[in-house]
């Protein structure tokens, strides 16, 4: 079995860590240089950086950002935003990335995810899928920062991807992010259980008991939270000392 993870997410918008709540009412949260820094310092297993306005604005990914936030960390990072090539991808890794997160681009090209798992290995490839709940619809995919439903339902597309060689999941649930209410328990697990990679449960973090909840209960491989742990409302070592009482493995 492997370890859990603890993932704090950096959310960049003009240089500029942020957060909102439901993918709206954006707020500032603090430099991602320095942030990254303390994180790495804190024992994060990872950490992810998204550009949140790259593919709606239409640019790349800021590539010197990730540049400097790798010089300051040796734990693996991760790198999402207006990825839509193979050679976008060697950009970032040349700047220190060791994964890369596709979502909207993935939508319009599925046969992206195949491209980049045989040119850099599944292991480089995160999948992210930004999922919503309705009564009409249930749970379905949302493109273009949570802006456009698709026509995929959220487990048939997480299933899709992997077979295309996605590496990992990172799913977030738009009903749950930002509310502190705990992750959507219920769609992590159904996935979890659907695919054969790590999937990373996305969205909702409010508590220690939320963590342990998205592990023992949804079989989720990691949990990535931002809010609570940028503002300082719960430190990732009492996190973690919390999770190995509740039977979790995770590294201390």
């Amino acid at each position: 079995m492997l370890t859990k993870r603890i993932i704090p997410c950096l959310d960049i918008k003009d240089g500029r860590t942020v957060k909102g709540i439901q993918f709206e009412n954006i707020r500032d949260a603090g430099d991602p240089v320095e942030l990254a820094k303390w994180y790495a310092e804190q024992g994060a297993d990872e950490l992810v950086f998204l550009d949140i306005t790259a593919t709606n604005e239409e640019r790349k990914t800021f590539a010197e950002l990730v540049r400097d936030i790798a010089r300051h960390i040796d734990i693996p990072f991760t790198v999402g935003g207006g990825i839509s090539s193979v050679a976008d991808v060697e950009v970032l890794l040349m700047a220190g990335a060791d994964k890369v997160s596709i979502n909207s681009s993935a939508i319009r090209n599925p046969e992206l995810v195949r491209e980049l798992a045989d040119r850099f290995g599944s292991q480089c490839v995160t999948v992210a899928i930004d999922t919503k709940y309705t009564e009409v619809s249930g749970w379905k995919v949302y493109t273009r920062a949570g802006t456009i439903e698709t026509e995929w339902a959220t487990i048939a597309w997480a299933k899709k991807v992997v077979e295309l060689g996605a590496g990992e999941i990172l799913l977030t649930s738009m009903n749950n992010d930002g509310t502190k209410a705990g992750f959507a328990l219920d769609i992590t697990k159904a996935v979890s259980e659907a695919v054969s990679v790590p999937v990373i449960a996305s969205g909702g973090a409010g508590n220690m008991q939320h963590f342990a909840d998205a592990f023992n209960s949804a079989h989720a491989d990691a949990a990535l939270a931002a809010s609570l742990f940028h503002f300082r409302e719960l430190g990732i070592p009492e996190l973690k000392r919390f999770l190995k009482l509740q039977g979790v493995d995770i590294r201390i």
